[in-house]
């Protein structure tokens, strides 16, 4: 102890007379320049204090040839001039009162942080020393302790000053200090602070950005830790939850014209309308200005406590640029009597309240400065001082001038907050000290549970008690107490609002309490919000506009993810949701409406029986097999006549019924699709044309053996005449009367299978060729539908937006071998026909089926293209209409011609008319026995009438 005493004194004695003795092992290297309050005589403990009274440190030349010198301040701030009244008001209030620290009296060492690390660095030191003239790690001088330092401002200042105070175990409490870097208690173990964290004012913007659905923002940020961490913190959060940053610009400490303009650029270019700035007055003023300048309007700005209710930046005709303002602005107090001690200042006190004075009122209080001004303008007019105007020069305060005329910053207690914040920390402070001078003997919190004395303590100790310490303020319900170093973190938010003589009034429309649930943090009234140009709207800042549903989100390459293109969704997918990020595809059952919001089912599609085109199809297949009955009724009725004879009536009539079953048929495939109708369309189908095709060509075949016989009778009586010609020609050559020519030519060749009892193959036989081939198709149709038969599906393929019901024909190779026996039948019944085409009888029956397999295989025909062309009931359609075409046709062109006979002509349905006989080439018929009979007697008549003439 001795050791140390004599330390000090030695350093005190080299500080005072600044020996250049060879002996001594100390130099001062240099000589702060500070300015600010001091009051520690007769005072048992000091407190210290930081602020940034002025904007920054006057520049300097740069020049490193002389002996460099502390800087001084320039840019009176009267804002933060007034925190520092405030603490000195805090002070006295406690020394008067007897319910706090009674027997102790405080006194305080103030100093100007001037805005900046330098000075904040060097008020540090030179408190800790305990003399203008700092040494680190020592503290020189026998006077009161120090208690702890409130201070030092922005949180850059604390962050510097909290390092070297944390190395003595030194404890300072912040009252503006934010930034969430000083939260670290390994960093900064002995930081304390009476102004919430950043990370709750970080969170506390980006949940108001997300409660108005902006996406798309932009930040300005203090080229500093409080700008720099506090909004690393919200983009962090903000785009977690999916919103995205339009630019993100640093303030430059020090004010830069062209940096200034960069930012104006960059915020008139940018689509983004809402910018949040964390960031001090004292670095967005410059900004402020040059954005008045250029009348950037329609943003609404985000503000952080630190210029939410900022005189600095509230100057008049900012309306235009910040109306509309939202920001968190501390928790806000009034503090009794403050305002009577802001207006009752000597201004000839000290240097700092002298500067005050002059600023405010724009005098100098030396008389002598005065003189010279006086003297300068009097230059600058080319005129003298007159005799009769000497006296108090032009610009000389008085003193005597009044602070209640101005109503500016450091005057208006109407909004205290960090003032309000000032005070707190002066309090928390006080209460330390008093609960440390109370500690109880033998009940302490130190080793050995003892306590420590208030008039010589160590910091540290003073630390233990303000981490625990617990106090109301006064005039007030708050309770101030810290955890880890940290106060609760409430807001105000706060809205610049336009007044009625265009001032911008601070509106609290809302509140947001760190501590709470995080679904009841923020409570606020959107109504109460007047917005930017004084609209009642909130602003829309995104940079895509939401995608509504019935579109999904489409990604810009090379863009943030707010930046997109709305796409539609595609034909069956729907969104239900705006911004969906992807369609959903619709069931197999449903597609999606026009909008593309909702999944509908599907349009039912079948060709129903009601339906125009269904009845349609229904009144013209009932008339075919109308008409089929009455030829079979009329085909009955002559059923003995020689012409329904000579078409075999049984086979007829199977032909009739089978048109009858196809007309029918066409019938089943109307209506919804059953088991039962898919199966028997198809099967009555294929059935009724076996037994219609398998019938004509029964009739074929005998039509095509009656040509080949007429046509080998036709060859042999054409011989035959031309021999019995050729006799007469020679016997008449010859010139012999006794020469007769006799008719060889044999009758019964003439008349081979000219009857049909001369027929080849009998009616049995054509029936049985009908039955036979009949039954192969039914033997087919049985096979296929025990094996795969046709059922009802859905098709949901063919036709987006419908779902048509059809049959499934279960087996594809079935239906082409059933059908394709169906052409086998009609094919050969044509060749058949084809062949005894020339066969001629009263009703041409030959070219009467060939002309009815040429309808049948051009209608058919022309359903494959037609049927492969259309969707949905129309193949159906098309379908039925094939089936009832080449009904029509077969039963047009095979009966059409009988039933005229029958009814019209019935003097031609004769015995005579109805025998075939084949056409020759040049027209004449032959092939009857009557003819050929005739045409012998007229050859034998002429043979004997030239033998008599000779």
């Amino acid at each position: 102890m001795e050791i140390t005493r004599y330390l000090l004194g030695f350093c005190a004695f080299f500080y005072i007379h600044r020996s250049d003795s060879a002996e001594s092992s100390c130099k001062l290297k240099a000589k702060f320049n500070l300015s600010g309050y001091k009051n520690v005589e007769k005072k048992q403990v000091v407190v210290g204090g930081m602020f940034p009274v002025h904007k920054s440190i006057a520049s300097t030349d740069g020049n490193t040839s002389r002996l460099p010198v502390s800087s001084g301040c320039e840019g009176f701030n009267f804002r933060t001039f007034r925190w520092t009244q405030t603490m000195l008001f805090a002070i006295n209030e406690i020394n008067k009162r007897d319910d706090l620290l009674p027997s102790t009296d405080l006194g305080y060492v103030i100093y100007d942080s001037c805005f900046t690390i330098s000075k904040a660095v060097e008020g540090t030191l030179t408190y800790l020393t305990g003399q203008d003239e700092a040494v680190p790690n020592y503290r020189c001088g026998n006077g009161a302790p120090l208690a702890a330092l409130v201070g030092a401002g922005g949180s850059d200042l604390s962050i510097a000053t909290a390092r070297i105070l944390g190395l003595y175990h030194f404890p300072q409490v912040s009252y503006c200090s934010s930034c969430s870097a000083l939260e670290s208690k390994f960093q900064f173990p002995t930081f304390l602070r009476t102004i919430p964290n950043d990370k709750h004012q970080s969170t506390a913007m980006a949940q108001l950005v997300l409660h108005f659905g902006w996406t798309w923002v932009g930040t300005i940020a203090a080229d500093d830790d409080y700008g720099k961490y506090g909004i690393k913190d919200f983009k962090e959060q903000v785009e977690e939850a999916g919103v995205c940053i339009s630019f993100s610009e640093t303030l430059p400490k020090v004010s830069s014209p062209l940096d200034i303009q960069r930012i104006v650029d960059t915020v008139v270019e940018s689509t983004a309308k809402i910018i949040v700035v964390f960031s001090s007055d004292v670095d967005l003023g410059p900004l402020i200005l040059e954005l008045l300048r250029h009348n950037v309007t329609n943003r609404t700005w985000i503000a952080s406590e630190a210029w939410v209710t900022s005189a600095l930046i509230n100057q008049p005709g900012v309306s235009s640029v910040l109306g509309g303002t939202l920001g968190f602005g501390l928790k806000r107090a009034d503090i009794p009597d403050l305002q009577r001690h802001l207006l009752d200042l000597d201004p000839y006190a000290d240097a700092l309240t002298e500067e005050f004075w002059e600023t405010l009122f724009n005098c100098t209080l030396d008389y002598g400065r005065a003189m010279t001004q006086a003297k300068q303008r009097a230059r600058e007019v080319n005129s003298t001082l007159s005799r009769a105007a000497r006296g108090p020069p032009v610009g000389l305060c008085s003193g005597r001038e009044s602070l209640a005329q101005f109503n500016n910053t450091y005057s208006d207690v109407s909004q205290l907050r960090i003032t309000y914040s000032v005070y707190k920390a002066v309090y928390a402070v006080a209460h330390a000290l008093h609960n440390l001078e109370h500690c109880e003997d033998g009940l302490g919190p130190f080793k050995g549970s003892t306590c420590a004395n208030i008039t010589n303590f160590e910091p540290w100790q003073l630390m233990y008690y303000l981490k625990n310490v617990r106090f109301k303020v006064p005039n007030s319900e708050e309770v101030v107490y810290f955890e880890e170093g940290d106060v609760e973190g409430f807001y105000d938010i706060i809205n610049w609002q336009v007044n009625g003589q265009g001032e911008i009034s601070y509106i609290t429309v809302g509140r947001y309490n760190g501590s709470a649930d995080p679904g009841d943090r923020m409570t606020i009234t959107n109504d109460s919000i007047v917005w930017n140009n004084e609209v009642l709207e909130p602003p829309r800042s995104v940079c895509s506009e939401n995608c509504q549903p019935g579109t999904r989100k489409g990604i810009r390459q090379g863009e943030p993810v707010c930046c997109f293109d709305c796409i539609p969704c595609a034909d069956g997918e729907i969104s239900n949701t705006t911004d969906a990020r992807e369609c959903i595809l619709c069931s197999r059952d449903d597609w999606s409406n026009d909008a593309h919001d909702a999944c509908v089912p599907k349009i039912i599609e079948f060709l129903g029986f009601w339906e125009p085109l269904g009845i349609t199809l229904i009144v013209i297949s009932a008339f075919g097999a109308l008409v089929t009955i009455a030829v079979g009724v009329l085909f009955a009725v002559h059923i003995g006549t020689p012409l329904v004879q000579a078409n075999d009536a049984p086979l007829s009539f199977s032909l009739l019924f089978s048109l009858v079953v196809t007309f029918l048929s066409s019938i089943v495939f109307l209506g919804e699709p059953q088991h039962w109708s898919c199966m028997t369309s198809q099967v009555a189908l294929a059935l009724g044309f076996a037994l219609c095709l398998s019938s004509i060509m029964g009739k074929s075949v005998l039509l095509m053996l009656r040509a080949q016989a007429l046509k080998a009778a036709r060859t042999r009586a054409r011989a035959a005449s031309k021999a019995a010609k050729a006799a007469a020609e020679a016997a008449a050559n010859s010139g012999s009367p006794d020469v007769i020519v006799t008719n060889t030519y044999n009758h019964n060749d003439a008349n081979v299978c000219a009857n049909p009892e001369d027929d080849t193959i009998s009616c049995a036989h054509q029936r049985a060729i009908a039955a036979g081939a009949t039954l192969i198709q039914a033997i087919a149709c049985t096979v296929w539908l025990s094996t795969l038969p046709p059922q009802p599906v859905k098709n949901t393929s063919a036709q987006n937006i419908k779902i048509i019901l059809e049959c499934d024909e279960g087996s594809v190779v079935f239906i082409c071998c059933v059908f394709a026996y169906d052409i086998l039948l009609a094919l050969l019944a044509f060749i058949f026909a084809f062949i005894a085409r020339k066969l001629e009888d009263n009703c041409s029956e030959a070219k009467s089926v060939t002309f009815g397999m040429l309808v049948f295989f051009i209608v058919w025909i022309s359903f494959v293209p037609a049927y492969l062309s259309t969707r949905g009931k129309f193949m159906v359609a098309v379908q039925i209409f094939a089936i009832l075409a080449s009904s029509f046709g077969l039963l047009t062109c095979i009966f059409l011609p009988k039933c005229y006979v029958l009814l019209v002509k019935p003097e031609q349905n004769t015995e005579e008319m109805m025998r075939p006989r084949a056409k020759l080439r040049d027209g004449t018929s032959t092939g009857t026995s009557a003819s050929l009979a005739t045409a012998g007697t007229e050859i034998h008549s002429t043979i004997a009438s030239t033998s008599i003439d000779d």
